[in-house]
């Protein structure tokens, strides 16, 4: 028996068939061991050996893996032909040598770019040992990027609360964003005009010319800048009796098809074209690489997705020529294939391009084995494959020049005529500023037809049209827009990109809105922070430098130890100097940087103070640091208690159609005459009496969940600021009952009995009787609260169901464990209480047992003599106890060096 052993069960399913019944194909589902998520697990001080550890997933997998193992005579690793790939190989089986499991077991690496019965029996008739070099290279990434995360997060918490964590690459990727906003914030737009005059020939037909030259000079962009000068330069043109030919320029040009599919590529297109997020199209594209059901007969339909090459292998451009010539004729093919070389830096073009398995599985044939997805997707990397072994477009282009009043003006008309379409009858790229339809390819380029004209031609003049215009201000990343940029910068690599992007989303340092990245300002704070203290570590060309190494290390270039220990010198020295910084310092060099952000300056009113205080007309806004992250203060505090969220002027803060970018005042106080106003904090809309004077906070009350601010109006609002108030006595006891919102939202109370108010209840106008119902609602407390399941086996005693402020539990004495969402907490018996109490008892008893340090400072007291003899014994046993366990653990925690 051969054991052969994959990423994806789907992959497994696919090689199984072509391998026959002599091969059993697993699936390892990714990694089967990681890096523990704790400090400690890379060891600079030991070489950087790395510690190892097998989760709960990876466990199951690797005891199937070794399981099928013992029995075998080969086992085949098939993992995926990258550096990823290479590594998940090797961890299984360094995991396997340390379960001695692979004595006498032939083991071998195959590789292959696609998924169909050819490539893979060919694999399998040339194995390989494992590249040592792609597993050192990724060696040194995993340890970077855990060196990074693990010591510059923690730097990042203390120092600026609210942040989450630091990465190597997201970090810069997140700068690009940041940096980007901030040229929009300072861009000042520019006015300019053009003027268009609409004209005919000796025949009468229409064409259109724009004025280039005025006075003998030529006129750049800015040559018209206000309409003063444009009305000026009109009334010349409007008032002129002579226009002439003076030049016509045509010349032949071509256009080229663009390289097959990369990595990045791909996903730039798929998003301009299909709007695909970067995730989406990595997702789709691994399907369609894993193999579909063509009838009965999984097949790969693209190969491998994750490559930077823009190279196709001879059957491939065979095939692809072969096809162009039955579908498009000889016209569009070329006298010889086309070869591409990639452009892009630290490209490693160790795959082929992105191309279908198969050319003449035809997209219209696949349509009906597809999804939407793997439809839109499968077109887009047959077409790009197709054209780009396509003959060239080729273009008739025509410049005239129109002579005005003899010297006075000159104007300049322009077109082009597609002469033969070429690749361009099957695809043409799109741009980042040219929005997507989502329907695959975009309109060929139109047509610009001038008439006939010819030098010394009469033409007349009809409309003469200025134009205003503005400059605008560089655009935001799109997710293609920003891989690109990556890519150009050598920052990440293919497969990275999907997962980097997904991260800053993740973490909240960014949001995509309109398919375009805005940076969140606890993003733009991170970038402050790291550009002001860790600089050259989010440094474009450090990165990029980085990747390189790390290039040179797959490549048996370098010694990935080598670079590890010059990154760490440097890096931890630079963690050291900033441990030592006051927040002080912190928040100088944050607020320095930030101030344009935060305190824009007003167009209209520019020698307006924008960080004067709004509350005591004194005190200067800045950048401040609370617990829970960064707000603006007033300098003047504590005498100025005025603060507010970190929210820009301008930014959309509109909800339900009120606009909250600042305080909506919605009346005065009848009591006091105080302004009531309505605002947006951190946790949601509230209302607010007067402003802060000295120590004394304002009254303030929160809306409550389902009241939209655009329904409270004065009335309302001084309703809820008036909150608690009183609802009537109770008929049994003559208790006051009263009704609020508190920190879990609105109730009722009476007594020390609180209850939630119900989807309907309305704190406003919540009557009596309502509210005796609610109140007799309540869980009682005490032992007899809850729905008996039954006597607890151990110790007789009651276990119960009952529903508290987390949702529902299980309680057995002074124990609650919550029920599982798949469990119905009305029909949980006392046989499904029990293991959910057992859980959660020893998830308490595991925490109890991490905290030595409290439970030596309860025993820290002097005993008499006679007592501490007496206290060795337990003491050895305890000893003891812990040599055991730790032996356990160390069997669950594979210290592996790297080597």
């Amino acid at each position: 028996m051969n054991v052969v052993v994959v990423e994806s069960p789907a992959k497994a399913k696919t090689i199984n068939k072509y391998l026959g019944k002599d091969f059993y194909v697993l699936a390892s589902y990714g990694h089967v061991r990681d890096l523990p998520a704790k400090d400690g697990s890379v060891r600079p001080d030991d070489d950087f050996s790395m510690i190892w550890q097998v989760d709960e997933r990876g466990e199951k997998r690797i005891g199937e893996i070794a399981d099928a193992v013992k029995n075998a005579k080969h086992l085949y690793l098939a993992t995926d032909p990258d550096r990823e790939g290479e590594a998940i190989s090797w961890h299984i089986v360094d995991e396997l040598k340390r379960r001695n499991v692979l004595d006498g077991v032939g083991v071998e690496r195959v590789v292959f770019n696609e998924i169909t019965k050819k490539a893979i029996l060919e694999a399998f008739e040339h194995p390989r040992s494992l590249n040592q070099e792609l597993i050192d290279a990724y060696m040194a990434r995993r340890a970077l990027d855990y060196l990074v995360g693990f010591t510059l997060s923690p730097v990042l918490w203390r120092k600026l609360p609210g942040s989450r964590s630091a990465g190597r690459v997201q970090s810069v990727a997140l700068r690009l964003i940041s940096e980007r906003e901030a040229e929009i914030e300072i861009f000042k737009a520019r006015e300019y005009w053009s003027i268009d005059v609409n004209m005919a020939n000796v025949e009468g037909n229409p064409f259109t010319a724009r004025l280039n030259q005025l006075g003998g000079e030529k006129l750049d962009k800015f040559g018209l800048p206000d309409e003063g000068t444009a009305k000026a330069a009109a009334q010349k043109l409007e008032a002129a009796t002579s226009f002439s030919v003076t030049s016509v320029e045509r010349k032949q040009s071509k256009r080229n098809p663009y390289p097959p599919f990369t990595t990045s590529t791909l996903q730039q297109e798929a998003s301009r074209k299909l709007g695909f997020g970067t995730t989406r199209t990595m997702r789709v594209a691994q399907r369609l690489y894993e193999g579909i059901d063509l009838g009965g007969e999984t097949v790969g339909l693209i190969t491998y997705m994750r490559t930077d090459g823009v190279t196709m292998a001879q059957e491939a451009l065979d095939g692809t020529r072969s096809l162009i010539s039955a579908d498009y004729g000889d016209p569009y093919l070329p006298a010889a294939p086309r070869q591409y070389k990639s452009k892009q830096k630290n490209a490693q073009e160790a795959h082929e391009a992105i191309r279908p398995t198969d050319l003449f599985r035809r997209p219209k044939e696949m349509a009906s084995y597809l999804d939407d997805d793997g439809r839109k997707l499968y077109q887009l990397i047959w077409n790009r494959t197709v054209a780009s072994q396509m003959a060239s477009a080729e273009l008739d282009q025509v410049a005239v020049d129109i002579d005005v009043d003899k010297g006075v003006a000159q104007l300049r008309a322009t077109g082009s005529i597609v002469t033969f379409d070429g690749f361009l009858t099957l695809y043409q790229e799109s741009r980042d500023d040219k929005p997507a339809d989502g329907n695959g390819d975009d309109d060929k380029p139109g047509d610009r037809r001038l008439p006939k004209l010819s030098e010394g031609d009469a033409v007349s003049r009809r409309e003469v049209l200025p134009e205003q215009h503005f400059t605008q201000p560089p655009p935001r990343y799109t997710e293609a827009s920003l891989v690109k940029k990556m890519e150009e910068l050598g920052i990440g690599r293919p497969s990275t990109y999907a997962s980097i992007l997904q991260v800053l989303q993740d973490r909240n340092y960014v949001r995509l809105e309109k398919r375009r990245f805005t940076p969140e300002d606890r993003g733009r704070l991170v970038v402050a922070f790291l550009s002001s203290f860790f600089e050259r570590y989010v440094q474009y060309n450090f990165t990029a430098e980085m990747e390189e190494k790390l290039d040179d290390i797959s490549g048996g270039r370098i010694d990935w130890r080598l670079v590890l220990r010059d990154f760490w010198s440097a890096f931890s020295t630079a963690v050291e100097g900033a441990s030592g910084l006051s927040i002080t310092q912190v928040i100088d060099a944050l607020d320095e940087d930030l101030g344009p952000h935060f305190f824009p300056a007003d167009p209209e009113n520019p020698e307006k103070n924008p960080r004067v205080c709004p509350s005591c007309k004194e005190g200067r806004l800045g950048l401040r640091l609370g617990r829970n992250g960064g707000f603006i203060g007033c300098s003047n505090y504590p005498d100025c208690r005025f603060t507010r969220p970190l929210a820009v002027p301008g930014d959309d803060e509109e909800i339900d159609g009120v606009d909250l970018t600042s305080p909506k005042v919605l009346g005065d106080d009848p009591q006091d005459g105080q302004a009531i106003t309505m605002r947006k904090g951190p946790f949601g809309v509230y209302l607010q009496v007067g402003e802060p004077d000295g120590d004394t906070k304002p009254k303030r009350a929160s809306l409550p969940k389902g009241l939209s601010p655009a329904d409270v109006d004065l009335a309302k609002a001084l309703a809820l600021l008036a909150l608690p108030r009183e609802v009537g006595t109770h008929p049994e006891d003559g208790k006051v009952i009263t009704a609020g919102i508190g920190r879990y939202g609105p109730y009722v109370k009476h007594g020390s009995t609180y209850r939630s108010l119900t989807e309907g209840d309305d704190v406003l106008t919540i009557g009596l009787n309502r509210a005796v119902t609610l109140i007799a609602e309540a869980p009682k407390r005490g032992a007899a609260a809850g729905r008996p399941l039954g006597d607890h086996p151990d110790d007789g005693k009651p276990v119960t169901q009952g529903k508290g402020r987390f949702g529902p539990y299980v309680k057995h004495l002074k124990l609650y464990a919550s029920i599982p969402s798949d469990i119905d907490p009305e029909t949980v018996t006392l046989e499904q209480a029990l293991p959910l109490l057992v859980a959660q008892a020893e998830k308490k008893a595991q925490k109890a047992g991490k905290k030595p340090a409290a439970a030596k400072k309860k025993v820290a007291k002097k005993k008499p003599a006679a007592k501490k003899k007496a206290a060795k014994k337990p003491a050895k046993k305890a000893a003891k106890k812990t040599t055991k366990k730790a032996a356990a653990k160390k069997k669950a925690v594979s210290p592996t060096a790297a080597d």
